[in-house]
């Protein structure tokens, strides 16, 4: 699954292009100005960026100038001719004049993800608000970064991969082996405990159900 910037100070056009974005199964981070956008970047990197030029603080053509190796999308209203011509040779992958069609935009964003081999090659796994990268490891609730050990990276990931099961202790235990040979059945219930505090102390939510005598589920709509 592709991760996707939105770098628009318009409240309105950022919150029409994350329903949208979403819609099509794109994940979403967002920035209002220039410099939240590169704060954004160094905790994480997106697939691809749509960028406003007209932005608070640092503008949108200085923010481009700062972003590497990261296909950019310019959405603004500036329509000049000479103006579209030095952002496209300065780095910019596409240029959409506002008001856009959001069809034609998602079409866009679509040949630039299939040009730059979509997400990296990265391995992205998500459960409502929870992100893992399979390749960083890293993991987020929302924008923040919580840090897992091995143990407790592997564990999520075999959640998450099965949101709707009931996964049992032995086919955890199995499917870790490999990553963390070191945890037996006693150890798990540790390793998952704490993961359930890292989890509740960003999210406030409870996102780990434990099954009596059978294993962990990933809790739908997780209460507090």
């Amino acid at each position: 699954m592709s991760l996707i910037a939105v770098i628009d100070d318009d409240e309105y056009i950022g919150s029409m292009l994350e329903r949208a974005l979403k819609e099509e199964g794109y994940q979403v981070i967002r920035a209002y100005s220039g410099t939240e956008a590169l704060l954004l970047f160094e905790k994480r990197s997106p697939d691809l960026v749509l960028l406003d030029l007209m932005l608070p603080g640092l503008a949108g053509e200085k923010v481009l100038e700062k972003i590497q190796g990261i296909p950019v999308i310019v959405v603004s209203a500036k329509a000049e001719i000479d103006h579209k011509v030095d952002l496209l040779l300065g780095g910019a992958a596409d240029y959409v004049t506002k008001p856009f069609d959001i069809r034609e935009l998602m079409a866009r964003i679509a040949v630039q993800l299939r040009g730059s081999g979509g997400s990296k090659g990265r391995g992205i796994l998500t459960f409502e608000e929870i992100t893992i990268d399979l390749d960083t490891f890293e993991a987020y609730v929302g924008e923040a970064k919580i840090h897992l050990t091995p143990t407790e990276f592997a564990v999520l990931k075999q959640l998450i991969k099965n949101p709707s099961q009931v996964v049992t202790k032995a086919r955890i235990l199995d499917a870790i082996s490999e990553d963390t040979p070191d945890c037996t059945e006693s150890s798990l219930k540790i390793h998952i405990s704490n993961l359930r505090k890292k989890l509740k102390s960003e999210s406030g939510k409870d996102y780990i159900e434990s099954v009596w005598g059978i294993g962990f589920k990933m809790r739908q709509d997780a209460t507090c």
